[in-house]
C-alpha cells in the first residue's frame, strides 16, 4: 500500500515562487496498491493533476471519500478526468446519512450556476454514498471507519486498512480539549481525544492537520485547525510510526516549511514529517 499527495495546503491553491516545494494544491491524497482501485481522500486542486494520471492506468474504479464539503476540499471534484471517461466508475463518499444526500450536496456545486457542469452530464459511471461516524466500510480491498472531528459544519476523520497497513487520515480538526487540558496540556486524554486516539491506534501514517502554530491556534480556537504539538501528543499516546503535518496555511511559505521540518526533526516517536506535494510513502518499506 502506498500513499501519494497530490494537495497538502488549506483554505485556497497558492501557486507561486515561494510554494514550490512543498506545493500550492489543496487537499487530495491518493491510497493505491497496483491492480486495485485507488482510494482518494478529497478533491482539492490537487485531484486535477490526480485525475489525469488516473486516466492512463489500467484500472477503471476509483473511490472519492470526503471529509467534508468546504470549497478547499472539492475545488477539483469538476476537473477529475476519471469524471469525463465513459465506462470508468466513481463511487463518492461523504459523512451524510444516505447516498442520496451525498449526490445532493454535490449537485449544489455542481449546478450549472456555480460550475458550468452538472451531474447529469458526466459520462463516469457515478454512484453515491454515505458514511457515518464510527460506522467501518468497505471501499474496494480498503477497510475503513471514521470518527467526528472538531470543525465548523463538521468533518470526519478516516483510518485506512489493508494487507496490516494502517494509514489515518484527520482533516480538518481543531483540538477535541480546551488549551491547557487533556494530552497537549500533558494530563489524560478526554473522551472525544480517546476515540480519535483509537482510530490512530498502531497506524504506520498518519495525516494530520496542523495548518496553524500553537500560537495563531490560541488566536483562532473556533477555524477548525491544530497546530503540531497537538497531533504529537495524539501520536505518541497512540504509538504511531511515523506523522505527516499536513493542511498548510496559505501564508506558510517553503522557508517556514523547510524550518518546521527542521524543528522536529530529531522526534523519533513518532518520526514527524512536513507534507509535501508529489511525496509518495510507501508503506511496505
Amino acid at each position: 500500500m502506498r500513499l501519494r499527495f497530490w494537495g497538502v495546503r488549506g483554505s485556497i491553491p497558492v501557486p507561486g515562487a515561494e510554494t514550490s516545494r512543498y506545493g500550492g494544491n489543496t487537499s487530495c491524497v491518493e491510497i493505491f496498491e497496483d491492480g486495485c482501485p485507488t482510494l482518494v481522500f478529497d478533491c482539492g486542486t490537487g485531484a486535477r493533476p490526480l485525475g489525469r494520471e488516473l486516466v492512463g492506468r489500467p484500472e477503471r474504479a476509483v473511490h472519492v471519500v470526503f471529509t467534508h464539503f468546504h470549497m478547499d476540499h472539492l475545488f477539483g471534484f469538476p476537473f477529475f478526468a476519471p469524471l469525463y471517461t465513459p465506462a470508468f466508475a466513481v463511487s463518492v463518499t461523504a459523512p451524510m446519512f444516505t447516498g442520496d444526500a451525498t449526490r445532493e450536496r454535490v449537485s449544489r456545486y455542481l449546478n450549472g450556476v456555480f460550475h458550468p457542469l452538472r451531474l447529469a452530464d458526466i459520462p463516469a459511471e457515478l454512484e453515491f454514498l454515505a458514511v457515518r461516524p464510527r460506522e467501518p466500510f468497505q471501499r474496494g480491498p480498503y477497510a475503513i471507519r471514521s470518527e467526528t472531528l472538531n470543525h465548523p459544519g463538521g468533518s470526519c476523520g478516516y483510518r485506512v486498512e489493508k494487507g496490516g497497513k494502517v494509514v489515518c487520515y484527520v482533516t480538518d480538526t481543531a483540538p477535541l480539549t480546551r488549551p491547557g487540558e487533556g494530552l497537549a496540556g500533558g494530563g489524560k486524554p478526554t473522551a472525544r481525544e480517546r476515540q480519535l486516539v483509537e482510530l490512530l491506534r498502531g497506524a504506520d501514517a498518519v495525516v494530520f492537520d496542523t495548518m496553524f502554530t500553537h500560537e495563531a491556534y490560541l488566536e483562532r480556537m473556533t477555524w477548525g485547525h491544530a497546530y503540531p504539538e497537538y497531533a504529537v501528543a495524539l501520536c505518541v499516546a497512540a504509538d504511531v510510526r511515523t506523522l505527516y503535518l499536513f493542511h498548510h496555511a496559505p501564508e506558510a511559505t517553503d522557508d517556514e516549511l523547510d524550518a518546521l521540518a527542521e524543528r522536529w526533526a530529531s522526534a523519533t516517536h513518532p518520526t514527524v514529517k512536513v507534507a509535501r506535494e508529489g511525496e509518495i510513502v510507501d508503506l511496505e518499506g
